[in-house]
């Protein structure tokens, strides 16, 4: 355990370096670009677009297919489980999420256009399931509805350009301060800039992903690269929350990770 949970640490470390460097010339050049085109988006299409992930994503969050098998939950047995038996389970569902993300790609990528524009629902919701199973080996209870947009701040560490991800993640980093000043009601989330975000991360792959003899290819390929990150994501960002009293970790290695 003690090899295993050095290892943890260095992995912590350098994602949180990751989270933390600054934007790169290309990034800013590319997110220059980004922006410039938004400007041209007249602004109706904006609000059409920031409604539709907006509700899409709050059906993924509170809809019955993630709710309804939280009596299966593992929650009870974490204090039981070392902490190298809860993440070889997350990386096991990691696995299974990324392949099944691969095929949905390319099926809905072979379709062409039509189909193609159905990929962003139907990826969308098996990246949610994934991080909601991660979250639930890892102990978290995820009714409570601040721990769901953490997993849309999650998502943004994933799906964003390094200046926003440099933001939000000063925010996970302090969660335990930051959650205490988050809205009751869900509406007053930035979907905005959520929308944003996650449409230019991804962009120009998908709009790959439509066309005809390709598309099947870089279905897969985006889906499988894209959910094995949220994935790798998701478990370093729960990390920075393990207690000893739930993962039965050493003293020693906790305080670090808090000390980061």
């Amino acid at each position: 355990m003690a090899n295993y949970e050095k290892q943890v640490l260095k992995e912590l470390t350098e994602w949180q370096k990751e989270m933390q460097s600054s934007p790169t010339l290309f990034g800013k050049a590319a997110k220059a670009v980004q922006v410039r085109i938004n400007r041209i988006i007249p602004e109706k299409i904006h609000q059409v677009i920031t409604a539709a992930i907006k509700q899409m994503t709050r059906t993924v969050i509170f809809g019955a297919d993630f709710t309804t098998s939280w009596p299966k939950s593992l929650k009870k047995d974490v204090p039981n489980r070392a902490f190298n038996e809860i993440e070889d389970k997350v990386k096991e569902r990691i696995r299974f999420y990324r392949s099944a993300a691969a095929a949905e790609g390319a099926a809905t990528g072979f379709g062409g256009i039509l189909l193609g524009f159905a990929d962003l629902p139907l990826w969308l919701s098996i990246k949610m399931k994934m991080v909601f199973e991660i979250a639930d080996n890892y102990g978290i209870d995820i009714k409570d509805y601040k721990e769901r947009i953490y997993i849309l701040h999650i998502f943004q560490l994933t799906f964003s350009s390094q200046k926003h991800r440099n933001d939000v993640y000063r925010i996970i980093e302090d969660w335990d301060n930051q959650k205490n000043l988050l809205p009751n009601d869900i509406n007053e989330f930035d979907w905005r800039t959520f929308q944003l975000e996650y449409r230019d991360f991804l962009d120009l792959a998908k709009l790959l992903q439509l066309i005809p003899g390709i598309g099947a290819v870089v279905g897969a390929y985006v889906n499988h690269k894209y959910t094995d990150k949220l994935g790798i994501t998701a478990m370093n960002a729960y990390r920075l929350r393990l207690h000893p009293s739930k993962l039965q970790l050493p003293t020693v290695y906790c305080v670090l990770v808090v000390r980061q």
